[in-house]
């Protein structure tokens, strides 16, 4: 057997990485791609390499040299480059095509070295690799039998997506038969490039192939194995996460702050969203208007702010809406005056809005994080504004209305102004009535400033929207001006218009969290080294009280079972003990985490 390498383009979309490099030499952790090749047909007994060159071909050939760990390296040159595409580059290596078995590779790709090995070792003599095709992937697709046949190979401009749920995307690895080369591959290759130029894909000649004989290529399904096909930055930038060292994978996926959409194998428990809203019957309703809305502008806030006085029954002059409640956050801290006062450990957001100088650490890691009403109002000397995160954000401690009111109260006899931040309040056990976004409670308290992420609750994070509501018009009007007109997208604006005719399927869901953080935290306790907190959001902090570090669990959960979890190390206030949050899923997903933890039990 030998392996063929295809490594004659210029990788024109990764910009300067390939002005002096072929493709192959572009570097994924500090190790050219051709590396992480040649390492993968390790121990596989291989007769000798081909590696077709072409641009920058001399520095790959000094690079690599004559052999790989024993194995010949053989260089086949397409001069024309600039010009063709790789369906002449393996016509140009048709003589050693016809020599042996062979394994076809392109140059732009890090994958599995147990690819290779499922490969060489499945006995049927010609397969492609593929994949379940994913969000990320572009490219030729195929469509399979039940038996694993090739049925078709379809190329770009027959690609449906309505059809995405049968398609497998070919990973460009393959296994050919010296007979299945020599007898048919070959002479197609030969007549295909005749007839239709040198300027196309190897993958074409397969698709004639698969019109005559439709089982001469059989699929080799991948099971999970990594991998990704680099054409240009932002797929390096992916397969620099998705190939991250073990060690180094949580951080690489950390920095990114979600998109993980890319990634359709984890598991995230560690954005906060609400797994049982919004509904299938919304989402097609916005389907349905999709191509108005991403072609139309969407309104500006005047319009925005009408439609979130008309859900939460307030008024519009009291209302603003944000690119999600991170958008309002900066130009409210710099509106407040004077100090403001922040519990620990908190939801970053604020505090790194703040002024170092104006910030008043609170610190509840002496009770359990535990802090109430009798709590706020002894602190209350000690600054003129309070971020109050409720229910808490990692914490989940929650002050009910009725003791909130007692703060206001005293806030209000001290002139003091209360940020209340109501972005999980609608999963507690009472659901929206814990809510203060009442118009006669901002009418009595011009001091209360609420904060809602209608991302979180509505379980819309990728729409972006949240809200800012208080009496305080002056206020309200200072902050706006630090936004644009056009903040929220046609998108949002759409949501926000229809989401009353589904408030009651919201509630369900937000009933339905709270129903399954009751039984997810009864299985937590289950597990030896974890404490749980009471929480009544969509979220559990937990302690981990023995066998692991915070980090050590994180790295397991996700390197072996793909699951994301926060790992809480290094954020003020929690530097007694090992903390992670983990975020409240459906029960299918909690049970997926539960069985892991009990495998590391």
């Amino acid at each position: 057997m030998q392996a063929i390498i295809l490594a004659a383009g210029m990788g024109r979309r990764l910009n300067e990485l390939t002005q002096n490099n072929t493709k192959c030499m572009v570097k994924v952790h500090g190790k050219p791609l051709i590396d992480y090749i040649l390492e993968s047909t390790q121990g596989i007994a291989l007769n000798k390499i081909v590696i077709v060159v072409g641009f920058e071909a001399q520095g790959l050939i000094d690079y690599l040299g004559d052999n790989y760990n024993g194995t010949k390296i053989e260089y086949v040159h397409n001069k024309d480059y600039a010009t063709t595409n790789n369906i002449y580059s393996l016509y140009l290596a048709h003589e050693q095509l016809a020599e042996d078995d062979t394994i076809l590779l392109e140059s732009d790709l890090i994958f599995d070295k147990t690819i290779l090995q499922r490969l060489v070792n499945d006995p049927r003599p010609n397969l492609a690799v593929v994949d379940k095709y994913k969000p990320w992937m572009d490219g030729t697709v195929v469509k399979l039998d039940k038996k694993e046949n090739i049925l078709n190979f379809i190329p770009k401009k027959h690609f449906k997506f309505e059809d995405t749920s049968e398609y497998y995307k070919t990973v460009n690895i393959y296994k050919f038969s010296k007979k299945f080369s020599k007898e048919i591959y070959l002479p197609f290759l030969e007549a295909y490039s005749k007839a239709l130029g040198r300027n196309d894909y190897y993958e074409q000649v397969l698709r004639v192939i698969s019109f005559i004989d439709k089982y001469e290529v059989n699929a080799l399904i991948l099971k999970g194995e990594k991998w990704y096909e680099i054409d240009d930055k932002q797929d390096l930038d992916n397969a620099e996460t998705v190939f991250a060292p073990q060690e180094e994978k949580l951080a690489a996926y950390q920095r990114r702050f979600g998109g993980y959409w890319r990634y359709p194998e984890l598991l995230d428990f560690c954005y906060l969203v609400n797994p049982y809203f919004p509904t299938i019957k919304l989402e097609e309703e916005i389907k349905h208007y999709f191509h108005r809305l991403l072609r139309e502008y969407p309104s500006g806030m005047s319009v925005q702010k009408t439609l979130v006085a008309t859900s939460f029954n307030c008024k519009e002059s009291n209302v603003l809406v944000g690119n999600g409640a991170a958008e309002i956050i900066p130009g409210l801290m710099d509106t407040l005056k004077g100090s403001i006062g922040i519990i620990h450990p908190t939801f970053n957001e604020y505090p790194e809005r703040i002024d170092k100088n104006r910030i008043v650490p609170l610190h509840t890691s002496d009770n359990n994080f535990f802090y109430d009403d009798k709590f706020i109002i002894a602190n209350t000397h000690k600054f003129e504004n309070l971020v109050l995160i409720n229910p808490d954000n990692p914490s989940g401690n929650f002050i009910k209305p009725d003791r909130l009111f007692l703060i206001l109260d005293h806030f209000k006899q001290h002139n003091k102004t209360l940020v209340l931040d109501e972005s999980f309040v609608d999963f507690s056990e009472e659901g929206e009535c814990n809510s203060l976004i009442i118009q006669e409670v901002l009418n009595k308290y011009p001091g209360l400033i609420i904060i809602k992420s209608i991302s979180k609750s509505y379980g819309v994070p990728g729409v972006r929207l949240g809200i800012m509501v208080s009496s305080n018009e002056a206020l309200v009007n200072k902050v706006q001006k630090s936004l644009s007109i056009w903040n929220i997208n046609s998108f949002g604006e759409f949501f926000l218009q229809i989401i009353d005719k589904y408030k009651n399927d919201y509630h369900t869901g937000c009933k339905a969290i709270a129903n399954e953080r009751q039984r997810f935290i009864e299985e937590l306790n289950k597990i030896s080294f974890l404490s749980i907190f009471p929480s009544q959001a969509n979220y559990l902090l937990c302690r981990i009280t023995g066998k692991y570090t915070a980090k050590q669990l994180s790295d397991l959960l996700l390197n072996n079972y793909h699951i994301l979890i926060k790992d809480l190390s290094g954020k003020i206030g929690f530097d007694q003990h090992e903390y992670i949050r983990i975020a409240v899923r459906d029960e299918q997903d909690n049970n997926t985490l539960i069985n892991a933890l009990n495998e590391l039990n």
